[in-house]
């Protein structure tokens, strides 16, 4: 009896420790309106989502739940590759959106515009006054460029670019490479 309660108890105690080792190694994912995300290094452009649409998701997905799907306060336009949502109070151009080729999401964009709906870092990212308080936030960039008209943070290995334009600031996730 006690040996089987052991064998049970160590089966028991292996199954937690691997599952607690399994999932720290899997990134957190982040949805841009909800998660409050604060680590840089835990961010992967294939755990973000935008409203519930992730890379590589179906063109299918994409209108059920950006197009057909009312979110509040949020206006949706349908232009060639692009689903773009528009803030209702101003709509005056994109404040975020995904890129459909081949019939699956390939691109996922946010601009500052999209900021007061955005959680976790990426709020303080579009909320930025320069290139270098992004790179406080985020970290170095692996390559980028940079001069008087803005600047351009590629952070490819975590699948994202940071598009510094002045007041404008651009985030566009793509698969990784």
């Amino acid at each position: 009896m006690k040996v089987m309660l052991r064998a049970a108890l160590s089966i028991c105690v292996s199954l937690t420790l691997a599952g607690i080792f399994i999932s720290t190694g899997l990134a957190e994912p982040y949805e841009l309106s909800k998660n409050d995300v604060m680590d840089p290094k835990g961010i992967k452009s294939p755990d973000v989502s935008l409203f519930g649409v992730k890379l590589g998701d179906s063109e299918a997905k994409v209108l059920d739940v950006l197009v057909n799907e009312k979110i509040p306060g949020i206006k949706v336009e349908q232009e060639a590759l692009f689903v773009f949502l528009l803030d209702q109070r101003k709509p005056t151009g994109p404040m975020a959106g995904v890129r459909v080729q081949d019939g699956k999401v390939d691109l996922i964009f946010v601009n500052n515009r999209f900021a007061y709906k955005t959680r976790g870092i990426f709020r303080n990212v579009l909320n930025s006054e320069s290139p270098e308080d992004v790179r406080k936030l985020l970290g170095q960039e692996e390559y980028g460029d940079e001069n008087v008209m803005g600047a351009v943070l590629a952070y490819d290995k975590q699948g994202f670019v940071i598009n510094y334009l002045g007041k404008d600031v651009n985030i566009e996730f793509s698969p990784l490479r």
